[in-house]
């Protein structure tokens, strides 16, 4: 058996034996087959897609790479949240501390930024001080104290997805369904949580364009889900337009703190309680309506932004440390109107160009650079009226190119549903 085989048989839209897809996950972990032929075998699976059983097959090889955490010292059900990533997309900022008021544990292991999507580690790596590593032991005395912890991929748990996630975001596959599919399950089957939401994001600033695939995503994960026994709800939600108003690191942990003070936006707010009632029903007696009351409590009461600032101070940040990027260029409309749509990929685009995510592996982020809009789909704007702020370290910018990004016209455009489908 060969990598080149299996590379030609993918490319010809063979299925996979489990042999194949074994051998190709353990011998790229261990080095033998290089980055080059791994990324030719993912452009493949990109193109030609795969089986259920490949699906099924591929995840339990990236599981079985390395270690597995044993949370079994944590005291009770812990549940956690995944998104398939969008512009502008803070959620877990906001829903993990916001749970874990409850007494909800929330053992979390997040990832960094793929594409024009930003990941939850670079948003808290830009608060001073941060730490997003751990030990185990500290990890899950952590979570015993204060019901959460989040870090990056521990030490050598699922070592394959950490080598071929890094190689996805570079190589232009990192929209294939089931190289989605198995990294996300992978991981979270690694970390032992009992319950999972997974938010689904669609539209043009997301991975996956269409509620079609969509589904044929929440069909893979629910499915490895059964496997091994874990509860596992899908929420498929908007991602037409940036979540909130704040793009980019630090400026998305910005507008997290705000919401937990009170101060949100409507489609956060709705998003962060919808999985959050979901989460909170799953780990405990409570039912989704009796958790969203409890959850809007601890928004306004603020124990949730008081769980956020537990949550940083443990793991060593700062968060009046904060910093912005200091340069500011206000963005104004051309024209009056309504706005009708605005280009979610485009506008990532634009705030990864300016330093907030990678193009290669080893590329450094700027963590104060971003945008902030001062108009979202449906909104009238003036001639000469503000669109956004986006905040730079360089001395120009140029932002023809981000007028682009808006479609304005005559008539008023409502905007797509926030919340598509719950699959359970």
């Amino acid at each position: 058996m060969n990598i080149i085989e299996i590379i030609n048989q993918k490319r010809e839209k063979r299925e996979l034996s489990k042999e194949q897809i074994e051998y190709a996950i353990k011998e790229y972990t261990n080095g033998v087959i290089k980055d080059y032929q791994m990324s030719a075998l993912l452009m493949a699976i990109c193109i030609n897609g795969m089986t259920d059983p490949e699906v099924l097959t591929l995840t339990d090889a990236m599981y079985r790479s390395g270690e597995t955490l044993d949370l079994s010292s944590i005291h009770g059900i812990k549940v956690d949240k995944h998104s398939t990533g969008g512009v502008g997309d803070k959620t877990t900022l906001v829903l993990a501390p916001l749970v874990a008021s409850l007494g909800i544990n929330v053992a979390k292991m997040s990832g960094r930024g793929l594409g024009h999507t930003g990941g939850t580690i670079d948003k808290l790596e830009s608060i001073p001080g941060f730490q997003t590593t751990m030990s185990l032991e500290n990890f899950t005395k952590q979570v015993n104290k204060i019901h959460f912890a989040l870090v990056g991929q521990m030490g050598n748990l699922v070592p394959a997805d950490k080598k071929i996630y890094a190689l996805r975001d570079v190589t232009g596959t990192v929209e294939s369904i089931p190289l989605i599919a198995s990294s996300i399950m992978s991981k979270k089957l690694a970390s032992s949580a009992e319950c999972m939401v997974i938010d689904i994001k669609i539209g043009e600033g997301a991975l996956i364009k269409t509620i079609e695939d969509a589904r044929t995503l929440a069909h893979f994960m629910i499915k490895i889900g059964n496997q091994y026994n874990r509860k596992v709800v899908c929420v498929l939600t908007s991602m037409h337009e940036p979540l909130g108003t704040h793009i980019g690191n630090a400026l998305e942990v910005k507008e997290s703190i705000e919401f937990l003070k009170g101060n949100y936006q409507k489609d956060l707010y709705e998003l962060v309680l919808t999985l959050g009632s979901i989460m909170v029903h799953l780990a405990s007696s409570i039912s989704e309506k009796e958790a969203r009351k409890k959850l809007e409590e601890n928004i306004h009461n603020q124990k949730g932004y008081q769980k956020l600032v537990e949550f940083v101070t443990s793991q060593g940040g700062n968060l009046e440390q904060l910093e912005i990027a200091p340069k500011v260029f206000s963005v104004k409309s051309t024209q009056t109107g309504y706005i009708q749509k605005i280009h979610t990929q485009k506008l990532g685009e634009i705030v990864r160009m300016i330093g907030a995510g990678r193009y290669q592996k080893e590329d450094t982020i700027d963590y104060g650079v971003g945008i902030i809009l001062t108009k979202k789909v449906g909104d009238f704007v003036l001639e000469n009226e503000e669109l956004l702020k986006i905040y730079v370290n360089q001395k120009d910018m140029e932002i023809g190119h981000i007028l682009e990004c808006f479609e304005i016209g005559t008539h008023f455009v409502e905007k797509a549903p926030l919340i598509y489908e719950i699959i359970r």
